[in-house]
């Protein structure tokens, strides 16, 4: 069987690969032209593809029965990869649930922190050679212990974030979630998301992305929030109107926002890159080696099945 990985990963997941498949790996970490999409799905007997790695419907059109067989994807989300349009042209799609939710958990209580005590500040303060030394009212932020945190989104990812908040910091916990959800510690769901937003003094987003959660959290959202709220996303860039975001942060209505992702991911807008109450991470959700090894293999379990004809660990829906 011949796969492509379309980004190097880490090789101990190559090598496991390569016990029962012929591998080619692209040496490019940018993402996959359309071109390139539509010739890997006729060469390939199976794909390892990743964020960005854009498998819309156009890629589908006059592939029906391709050679590829699976989609293996590197990664929990797959809203990179229209899944009807796979499906219908008999290609499977699996993902690596499970294997990143501690680490894209870890992040959150990161940007968290960073957010509120004003770390990414006071960390260019000091490379800039312009800090003159500790004073009672230094650069001032906002205590995290005992505050509240609403979650946006119950999954397993949301699940870890409120317990590390609520276990760790002692914070009370809110959540809004499509539908009810019973969790193993005390937590409150909510019915909107403004009332989240009205009582929180951190959000966190942690929801799928796709077409149904776009712009999920806009103006009415940071409207809602406290002058002294925060505002984490740990999800995906486009669940969030980051124009609206950026104009709260401009204009105060928030104190802060740490984010992991973009809407238009990798470019950052300008404006949001000036904002010092801007907390901006490089998509490092998942990256430490352990979580990555994990998820490689992982996706070699469900690329491995898939071409064996059984059933894989991981289908997606």
């Amino acid at each position: 069987m011949r796969v492509l990985f379309t980004r190097p990963l880490p090789e101990t997941v190559i090598a496991e690969a390569r016990k029962d498949c012929e591998v080619e790996v692209r040496d490019d970490t940018a993402p996959m032209k359309t071109g390139q999409m539509r010739a890997a799905l006729a060469l390939y007997d199976g794909i390892v593809p990743t964020l960005g790695d854009a498998f819309d419907a156009a890629v589908f059109e006059g592939s029906e029965n391709p050679r590829c067989k699976v989609l293996a994807n590197f990664g929990v989300g797959v809203n990179h990869i229209d899944v009807a349009a796979a499906r219908a042209a008999g290609v499977m799609v699996t993902n690596t649930p499970g294997a990143v939710t501690d680490a894209t958990a870890d992040i959150a209580l990161m940007l968290i922190l960073m957010s509120a005590r004003r770390a990414g500040e006071g960390e260019r303060l000091v490379r800039a050679g312009a800090w003159t030394g500790w004073h009672p009212t230094q650069m001032l932020g906002q205590h995290v212990s005992g505050k509240t945190v609403g979650i946006v989104g119950m999954g397993r990812i949301g699940q870890a974030v409120a317990r590390r908040c609520h276990l760790g910091f002692g914070m009370p916990v809110l959540f809004y979630n499509r539908s009810p959800k019973a969790v193993e510690f005390e937590a409150r769901q909510v019915e909107t998301l403004t009332a989240l937003a009205e009582e929180a003094d951190v959000i966190v987003v942690a929801v799928p992305g796709g077409p149904e959660t776009r712009h999920l959290i806009g103006a009415e959202v940071f409207a809602a929030m406290k002058p002294t709220a925060h505002f984490v996303n740990i999800a995906r860039g486009d669940v969030v109107d980051e124009a609206a975001l950026i104009a709260a942060l401009q204009a105060g209505r928030i104190a802060g926002a740490g984010l992991d992702v973009y809407e238009q991911e990798p470019d950052v807008p300008a404006a949001l890159r000036a904002l010092e109450n801007a907390t901006l991470l490089p998509h490092l959700g998942t990256a430490a080696l352990e979580v990555r090894e994990a998820m490689g293999r992982m996706a070699v379990q469900n690329l491995r099945a898939a071409l064996a004809g059984e059933a894989p660990p991981n289908p997606v829906a």
